[in-house]
């Protein structure tokens, strides 16, 4: 029988490395991730001002019984993400069965009002650093391994203000189909997930009082949200799925957003 076919495909004593997972949505799927039998957990964070935040999530995936590690890394350099983020995770805990990229920037602003130095802070963060990160784990992901890059909603929305930030995920869905079909040969399973606005800083900082209160009963199951909006609570579930059982769905980009945009 083919490797694939007998492989494990649960949680449990496996190895996972997150960009991106010291707080919010990152730290959320550490957690989960954790409660769900991880062996050991990497996770990283971005700057100084993020530190503090990494320490608590690695105290807490400490005390759940997890190896757990951090690294700070400036990801929109392929450089860091081989010797600051997967190289040093090998080294610390192990080759990673599980790698999560969450690492993004939101910027809303008509194209007219973009500058270029903004244009190319989008697309390093959302793209270079995604590109990179998807080509990393593909040498140093053990086979059999899971796939996965955070996207965004509005990959199914034809919107105004989003040109950057859309226009930079975008190219992730591309990113994914192709590592899916070269990854594939080893086992490897490759997704993007798409969260619809999410209840968290991330979203706020870059939205009027009147832009929330639209964004909170766009959705279908609005009314059945906490806050109206994608919770974080809300998309885990998902990544664990995908990372795990949902291994046979690759090249995939999934809208998680309670009916807020279709593809």
């Amino acid at each position: 029988m083919k490797g694939t076919i007998m492989a494990d495909h649960s949680i449990h004593g496996k190895t996972v490395l997150i960009a991106g997972g010291a707080k919010n949505l990152g730290g959320l799927i550490a957690r989960d991730l954790a409660a769900h039998g991880a062996k050991a957990i990497a996770i990283h964070y971005n700057s100084a001002s993020t530190k503090a935040e990494a320490d608590r999530t690695l105290s807490d995936l400490k005390a759940a019984g997890v190896q757990a590690v951090a690294f700070q890394a400036d990801l929109t350099t392929a450089a860091a993400a081989t010797a600051k983020l997967f190289s040093d995770t090998v080294n610390a805990i192990g080759r990673p069965d599980i790698a999560i990229n969450t690492v993004g920037k939101v910027l809303k602003k008509p194209i007219s009002e973009t500058s270029e130095d903004e244009f190319d802070e989008m697309f390093a963060v959302n793209t270079k650093a995604a590109y990179f990160f998807i080509k990393e784990a593909g040498i140093h992901l053990n086979d059999n391994g899971k796939l996965l890059t955070l996207v965004t909603s509005l990959l199914g929305a034809y919107t105004p203000f989003y040109s950057t930030y859309a226009g930079s995920k975008a190219a992730v869905e591309h990113f994914t189909r192709a590592a899916s079909k070269e990854y594939g040969a080893r086992g490897i399973s490759v997704n993007a997930i798409g969260p619809g606005p999410m209840d968290t800083p991330f979203f706020y900082g870059q939205e009027s009082k009147e832009a929330v209160a639209y964004h909170k009963t766009a959705a279908a199951l609005s009314a059945f949200s906490k806050t109206g909006l994608t919770n974080i609570e809300d998309i885990a579930p998902h990544v664990r799925f995908l990372v795990s059982e949902g291994w046979w769905m690759t090249g995939q980009t999934i809208l998680v957003n309670g009916g807020y945009t279709t593809k």
